[in-house]
């Protein structure tokens, strides 16, 4: 299972968690400030604003906090302004890292990253260093008891999405970015639950970590940027075998 999907799945464990959950809605909610702001608050004429509401949505977000945000956007409810800036770098075992980030604040959110990434055993490098590793795609999480696999892959496969890999509990739809929304109402006209729904980065090839400390190095390290403030969204391509995994999380 590649770092995108392994992520997405220690996140999805740790989401149960009312913190946890508090805080990915705080950092939806910037997305559809930014959007609303460079948009418009209407999501019909503003795709980016259409993007992050369907994410709010596939996160349970309350309708008002949605509606909230797009006035701050538009200015509806006072001004505030965050810019978007991505940063690159290495983990543990030469692992690729991306962080785009949305901030108020460029020269705290820098260095505080870089201190992250030095104390996991990483560096922070240069614009463009690892960003020719992924490509940005719509992604889709299934939970595999939900639906018989085949099914799947012929209503998204139908609606223009590019692959459906099976990962342990759960199926992962990938498509082009111009073809989320039609895959995404798709799934669900075929009543098809997605666990999550989102525009990522997924990298074009893993490496594959054979050394527990070095997993526990990246794990950290993954942990620690996603929890920062500033920080929306983490991709690596790392991949962690599941024992590897079981000692490097200490069950």
């Amino acid at each position: 299972m590649s770092g995108h999907s392994k992520w997405k799945k220690i996140k999805r464990d740790k989401a149960s968690n009312d913190a946890r959950r508090g805080q990915q809605w705080s950092k939806i909610a910037k997305r559809i400030i930014v959007a609303a702001k460079a948009g418009g608050g209407n999501p019909d004429d503003n795709l980016g604003l259409r993007y992050a509401i369907e994410e709010a949505r596939s996160a349970n977000m309350p309708n008002e906090t949605i509606k909230n945000a797009i006035k701050k956007g538009t200015g509806e409810l006072g001004s505030t302004h965050y810019e978007e800036m991505t940063y690159e770098g290495y983990g543990a075992g030469g692992v690729a890292v991306m962080c785009e980030c949305l901030t108020d604040n460029r020269n705290r959110t820098a260095p505080e990253l870089r201190r992250i990434f030095e104390n996991a055993g990483g560096q922070l490098g240069s614009s463009g260093c690892v960003a020719w590793m992924f490509h940005k795609k719509g992604t889709f999480t299934v939970e595999a008891d939900k639906t018989d696999e085949e099914n799947l892959m012929d209503v998204a496969l139908s609606a223009g999405a590019e692959d459906v890999l099976s990962e342990l509990d759960t199926y992962d739809v990938i498509c082009d970015v111009g073809q989320f929304t039609a895959v995404k109402q798709a799934l669900a006209d075929a009543g098809i639950q997605t666990v999550s729904a989102s525009i990522s980065q997924v990298p074009v090839n893993t490496i594959q970590i054979a050394d527990v400390d070095h997993a526990r190095r990246v794990l950290r390290l993954m942990d620690n940027l996603d929890n920062h403030e500033d920080v929306q969204n983490v991709y690596a391509n790392f991949d962690i075998p599941d024992e590897l995994l079981s000692k490097a999380q200490g069950d």
